[in-house]
């Protein structure tokens, strides 16, 4: 999952600070992002505690145009984005006709255009997926990702430094609600997120401002008792909050039951789209083999993705992620095991040591 990254990954336009920071750096979705600072336990608790700032250049930005924006889009993924009105959000999947998982993608309304964001890892693959459903619609798709870059606070203390320094209200906006405002002389739109409950802004600004804006909001961070996390603790928090991670915990492998996404990222009465067959069959049979679930580890060491999963010697699933954390004081892994081992509290072996359910999904 990381470690020191080749010279073939993309790169976030934030590496020379970083590595003038002394980050020890490491391959994360695709990309060369920050592992740690120096101190991963120390970086966890400022997002805990404080407020730790976050580089999430690791994403794919498209605009979509024209007048059959919105009925296209709506048609081919998961969620309602018909509704869809400017300053708001969702989140959805592109699925291929078998149901499986291609893509997590939010969108967000705007007055001339629909904003999406992806992966930069799929984001050829995407592209071409998206180009080939659009046939007779009027709709113009814009690769914009050299264009943006995305830096992020999440911790208690996020609320008061956007007050401070965007004078957005961020509590007064819906999960994945925006606003444009600015950072000192830096344009940017702030985006409200929830992780795990816990407070959080995306600020999306045009890639040249990254360096200046990571400057004022690692400087706010600092004065509010917090500072730069990387991905080792972000890993983690996610983790113990049960939040899947798409190319690590589910992908083209799943179909969203199993991967526990059915209620966060589908709607059910928007009408047609690209797997929605699948989806519906399952939905009406009620449920489905295998499930995504959290584990306690008793083993030191943390399993390796794609460890088998076992019950009385038998395979049942594997693990997907694991990490270290400080809220349960061991490791714990999210994995996929048949339905009837999911039972919170059951015990089953990962790499010759006990895994104890937590949670399904």
């Amino acid at each position: 999952m990381d470690g020191t990254p080749g010279s073939s990954i993309l790169q976030t336009p934030l590496l020379e600070a970083h590595r003038a920071a002394g980050a020890n750096l490491g391959e994360w979705f695709g990309c060369a992002l920050p592992s740690d600072f120096g101190d991963w336990r120390a970086e966890y608790r400022f997002a805990r505690e404080s407020v730790a700032l976050l580089d999430k250049n690791y994403r794919a930005y498209l605009s979509l145009t024209g007048p059959d924006r919105v009925r296209y889009i709506n048609a081919i993924l998961t969620n309602n984005i018909k509704d869809l009105k400017t300053g708001e959000g969702i989140v959805s999947l592109f699925l291929n006709p078998q149901g499986r998982i291609q893509a997590e993608v939010e969108a967000y309304g705007e007055e001339s255009r629909l904003f999406c964001v992806s992966f930069a890892m799929i984001r050829e693959k995407l592209i071409r997926a998206f180009d080939h459903f659009i046939i007779m619609d009027d709709v113009t798709l814009t690769d914009e990702t050299a264009r943006y870059g995305t830096l992020a606070l999440e911790g208690p203390r996020t609320v008061e430094i956007v007050k401070r320094l965007a004078n957005i209200d961020l509590e007064a906006l819906p999960e994945l609600g925006w606003k444009d405002s600015g950072v000192g002389s830096i344009p940017c739109r702030v985006t409200r997120r929830s992780p795990g409950g816990n407070p959080s802004a995306e600020f999306l600004c045009e890639q040249s401002h990254l360096p200046a804006l990571w400057s004022v909001l690692l400087k706010a961070a600092k004065a509010h008792g917090g500072g730069p996390a990387g991905y080792t603790a972000l890993s983690a928090l996610r983790l113990e909050a049960g939040i899947p991670w798409f190319g690590y915990d589910f992908g083209e492998k799943q179909i969203p039951h199993e991967a526990g996404l059915e209620n966060s990222h589908i709607s059910y009465t928007k009408g047609c789209y690209t797997g929605q067959e699948i989806v519906e069959r399952v939905r009406s049979r009620g449920q489905v083999n295998r499930v995504r679930a959290l584990f306690k580890l008793s083993a030191p060491d943390l399993p390796a993705a794609e460890t088998p999963i076992l019950f009385e010697g038998k395979e049942v699933g594997h693990s997907t992620r694991a990490a270290y954390s400080p809220a349960f004081q061991s490791n714990i892994a999210i994995g996929y095991v048949r339905r009837e081992h999911s039972a919170p509290g059951g015990e089953l072996q990962i790499a010759g040591a006990t895994a104890t359910v937590i949670s399904p999904r």
